[in-house]
């Protein structure tokens, strides 16, 4: 009953303090939600790749994107699905950086994440230039586990969490905008939560 009454409380403060989406209700668990089945991770093994309209593409070895420089934010967190985790501190690496070192062609617009199992999801480039946009690796203070996406997903905090890939394995950058998986079933192309950008 206290758990209840509290996350009502939490989720009408939110809602008047305008960081709560329409249609979205406030949940103090974090859900578990994703496409195919949990992949299999080894560091020995695992590779992140650059490509497309790109001056400088490039690959990096597990140890390798942990030594690049890392940022640390606090973000709310809105899934489709109509539920919203607030106040979650991510730490990895932002993506400015990745952009900085592949340094896009000037007909470069949009970004395609690659994912384990196939999964694509799309985003214009600009929005991957916030300074609060990171690929993550901890979920602090604990490293993220491999159902939420360990060990590393995307984080873009003002878009559904649809666009915040689980276990990202690569960047694609591109000259026009291309649906990816959810978007090819309808999900919108864009997904502002605050807009409902839920469908097409």
């Amino acid at each position: 009953m206290f758990v209840n009454s509290e996350r009502k409380r939490l989720q009408e403060e939110h809602r008047k303090k305008g960081r709560l989406p329409p249609g979205q209700s406030l949940t103090l668990k974090w859900p578990v939600l994703h496409v195919g089945p949990v992949p299999e991770f080894d560091p020995a093994t695992w590779r992140f790749s650059v490509g497309g309209l790109v001056q400088r593409p490039f690959e990096l070895a597990w140890e390798e994107f942990q030594a690049l420089p890392r940022i640390r934010i606090e973000a709310d967190f809105h899934c489709v699905t109509t539920w919203s985790k607030f106040d979650n501190v991510w730490e990895g690496v932002a993506l400015r950086t990745i952009v900085d070192r592949a340094a896009p062609l000037e007909g470069a617009s949009h970004v395609i994440q690659h994912c384990d199992g196939g999964y694509t999801t799309n985003t214009p480039l600009e929005d991957l230039l916030r300074d609060n946009v990171l690929l993550a690796d901890t979920h602090s203070p604990e490293p993220l586990t491999p159902v939420h996406g360990g060990p590393l997903r995307m984080i873009i905090p003002h878009l559904y969490a649809w666009k915040s890939s689980k276990w990202i394995r690569g960047l694609e950058f591109a000259g026009r905008d291309r649906a990816g998986y959810w978007e090819e079933r309808g999900y919108h192309m864009y997904g502002d939560p605050f807009r409902e950008q839920r469908f097409g």
